[in-house]
């Protein structure tokens, strides 16, 4: 697909991030019969995300969470790879990286969040190495499965920092798959295994909070709540854990780090005039059900960058990606947006290998069992191989498609 010529700067609709959210629209605004979409996005390279902590537990290889773009990019729709670096709502036009000023008639922002791995003091510099590793880098979760494979002994540590991430069970996954393995394999006594997570509870909806308190009282796992690592000096392999319920902090010594980092939005977002105010990682402001701008109507926001009071998944696209696709026509047409989103999440809670909780809720917290006849608030194996197979085929050939 060739750059766009200076006449063809000005698009009807621009969708600014080539992830899920920004395909997933694409596909349903060109299903709904939309002309003069454009998508920015500089990468060549999509990764199906949820699939790297089951890399990270041995559980599936790398590559199977991987496409190129230029194959998800729905026909009809003009793909402009660069990024954007600015947004100016009153004139309607972004900025990308090459100077490049691009107008609309309606954007969509869903460009994801951006990982502050200097958020922490020192894991920057220990990551990949001295025992430090994150699924949520895809070069690295073939790592924490080969350091899970070796540790034998020792100390364990396993980390969520405080504010809105990608993902909120995955921190927690990780943690389980590693401690299963071990069990199997004879030595989960002779390691220490210690989660640190910065809420009050393991999870905010209590019928899998009870779940996973059982989880990990299972594998021995000592669970440090309102907590979290505030610094970490790699060469000494040591991690300062602060309780910031008592202010005290403790130094660990590690065998075995794995770390998630802060996330914020990306700095352009955060830095302008779209940002939440109340959000202090920079998130953007959206209306909680029609997933508008409330100070620009003509903006949609949907996604990670979202600065909404749920949980940051693909199934919330999922089921945010129909509202934004039904209001931004709706608006198109002249017509008030009419479309609604409940907050709809859903967390695959992967306890061991091959068991699965699968939480799904709602704004109010509400547990929201889509999957009928079946129990999903107890481990069971016919989740996992949904989370392994099933939901893969789901995001790839129907969500990106528009059609799920």
């Amino acid at each position: 697909m060739s750059s766009p010529t200076a006449a063809q700067a000005h698009h009807r609709v621009l969708i600014v991030g080539g992830g899920t959210a920004g395909i997933t629209v694409a596909a349903r605004l060109r299903r709904a019969g939309l002309r003069d979409i454009a998508l920015l996005e500089p990468s060549e390279t999509h990764w199906y995300q949820p699939l790297w902590t089951l890399v990270g537990g041995g559980q599936a290889p790398l590559r199977a969470s991987l496409r190129t773009e230029a194959e998800l990019i729905p026909p009809g729709v003009r793909w402009l790879r660069e990024r954007a670096t600015a947004v100016d709502p009153a004139a309607r036009t972004v900025t990308t990286g090459s100077g490049r000023v691009l107008s609309y008639e309606r954007l969509v922002l869903a460009p994801g969040l951006r990982l502050d791995w200097d958020g922490v003091p020192g894991l920057a510099a220990a990551l990949g190495h001295g025992g430090v590793t994150s699924n949520y880098r895809p070069d690295l979760a073939p790592l924490t499965w080969d350091m899970i494979r070796r540790t034998r002994r020792g100390t364990a540590l396993f980390t969520m920092p405080s504010g809105p991430v990608k993902c909120g069970g995955a921190p927690q996954k990780i943690a389980y798959l590693a401690a299963d393995h071990w069990r199997k394999r004879g030595v989960l006594g002779a390691i220490r295994t210690i989660l640190v997570l910065p809420e009050p509870t393991m999870f905010k909806v209590p019928v899998f909070n009870r779940a996973l308190e059982e989880t990990a009282r299972r594998y021995g796992i000592e669970v440090r709540l309102r907590s979290e690592m505030t610094a970490l000096d790699g060469a000494a392999r040591t991690a300062v854990i602060t309780d910031h319920a008592t202010g005290e902090a403790e130094t660990v010594h590690y065998d075995l780090l794995h770390a998630v980092p802060p996330q914020r939005a990306p700095e352009w977002l955060a830095n302008g005039p779209l940002a939440d105010p109340d959000s202090p990682y920079g998130y953007v402001k959206a209306d909680r059900r029609t997933l508008q701008h409330p100070d620009f109507p003509e903006v949609f926001v949907l996604g990670d960058v979202a600065n909404l009071p749920t949980s940051k998944t693909g199934a919330a696209i999922r089921k945010q990606a129909p509202v934004v696709v039904a209001n931004l026509l709706a608006g198109l047409r002249g017509r008030p947006a009419t479309a609604h989103y409940d907050g709809y999440t859903s967390c695959p809670l992967v306890t061991a290998r091959h068991k699965m909780l699968l939480a799904e809720f709602d704004y109010d917290l509400r547990p929201t069992p889509s999957i009928p006849f079946l129990d999903t608030t107890r481990e069971r194996t016919d989740m996992w191989f949904l989370k392994r197979y099933g939901l893969p085929q789901l995001y790839f050939k129907g969500m990106l498609k528009g059609i799920a």
